[in-house]
């Protein structure tokens, strides 16, 4: 009976060196309880950059003509929509205006 419980006792601790030492070689984390850890998510690699490459670069942030256009074209179809009366109310004439004077 010793001899049995000693021979299962030296194979469980060579089997736990033998697994520590592959562990270290091998750069993985040892988890002899096996609970939950985050290590498998930590583990890969951030995709962070190749999102950003992904997309082209917005042209219509950096060039002060392109943004400068834009805002011509936006205010000569205000004055536009103005002329037809289509245009945004003045401050304190809008519909919710009108409900309160009622």
């Amino acid at each position: 009976m010793s001899g049995s419980s000693l021979k299962n006792v030296l194979t469980t601790a060579v089997m736990t060196g033998v697994s520590e030492a592959r562990a270290r070689i091998f750069g993985h984390v040892l988890n002899p309880t096996g609970q939950r850890s985050p290590h498998k998510i930590l583990r890969k690699k951030l995709i962070g950059d190749k999102v950003s490459e992904w997309y082209p670069h917005d042209i219509k942030k950096d060039d002060p003509l392109f943004m400068a256009r834009q805002e011509q074209e936006r205010l000569s179809k205000l004055e536009m929509l103005k002329r037809r009366g289509k245009g945004p109310p003045k401050k304190g004439q809008g519909k919710r205006a009108a409900k309160r004077s009622k």
